[in-house]
């Protein structure tokens, strides 16, 4: 059966779908602030024996800009029937700030099991004396150092954008999201699609069908994460969405080992983006 904390790190984990972006050179990607929600379903393509049904839905609310820097607010509630647990419903919320030149990541996870509080995380990452320095408040207080070639979801993102405009098409990095107890960083391998050019979105789900984003390119990603350092061949988690130019995602496969969940966007409020000029 997938554990609270696998559920906990896949969310942290789509956190980073909604990061700034911009382009390889001088050329620029706004960056659109949204509300985003998902209704997520088994994925019965993928057998599982522990998992006889499940569902749920992902919210999330994304502000800021790149000069002031971007914070997000997301909410996972999931539905997992099993034969031998029965119902368990998982509920988990996470917000984070990372400022504009991506050296600060302030991030805050809370997770309940049945309606009773689980976990908390919450801390901050800043860059300092060539690395970077984490301070936990919860689960206890610590602190500790990690090196300097991990960066956070945000630069994630922005160089796995690069990547695909210049047709690369996989990047290996280490990251760091304060997911789990806050404490580990990730190897990260993600796979980019051949790029989709702007046109209709025909096909596509109702909510995404904006003038806006016909206007955008888009690309097919798949990230997979493996705990830094143990040598681990199979991947703790795996996502893959498309990825629009502005951060806007749609078609997630959230895969937690046991089963997969997809998610379809069934709303999305796209809102005025500031005039920051960086």
């Amino acid at each position: 059966m997938m554990s609270r904390s696998l559920l906990v790190l896949v969310s942290g984990a789509l956190a980073l779908l909604v990061s700034p972006v911009f382009a390889a050179g001088n050329e620029r990607v706004v960056l659109s602030p949204h509300r985003a929600v998902y209704d997520l379903k088994l994925d019965t393509s993928k057998p599982s024996r522990s998992v006889d049904a499940a569902r749920g839905r992902i919210a999330f609310d994304f502000t800021g800009d790149a000069c002031d820097g971007y914070s997000l607010s997301f909410r996972q509630v999931t539905v997992i029937e099993s034969a031998e647990t029965g119902s368990r419903q998982i509920d988990v919320r996470t917000s984070n700030f990372e400022d504009g030149e991506a050296k600060l990541f302030r991030f805050k996870t809370q997770s309940a099991v049945g309606g009773r509080m689980d976990d908390r995380v919450d801390g901050v990452a800043e860059q300092r004396d060539g690395g970077y320095r984490v301070q936990l408040n919860q689960p206890k207080r610590d602190r500790y150092d990690f090196a300097s070639d991990v960066i956070f979801p945000s630069e994630h993102l922005k160089r796995i954008v690069t990547a695909a405009r210049r047709g690369e098409t996989t990047l290996n990095v280490k990251v760091y999201d304060g997911s789990d107890d806050g404490k580990q960083v990730y190897d990260t391998f993600a796979v980019m699609g051949r790029k989709i050019e702007p046109g209709p979105l025909e096909g596509l789900e109702d909510a995404v069908r904006k003038p806006d984003m016909q206007r955008l390119a888009r690309w097919p990603v798949s990230i997979s994460y493996f705990k830094a350092g143990s040598g681990e061949v199979t991947p703790s988690y795996a996502i893959s969405f498309d990825l629009f130019e502005n951060g806007v995602t749609r078609a997630l496969v959230l895969d937690y080992k046991d089963f997969r969940m997809t998610g379809a966007l069934v709303r999305l409020d796209l809102m005025p983006a500031s005039a920051c000029a960086k």
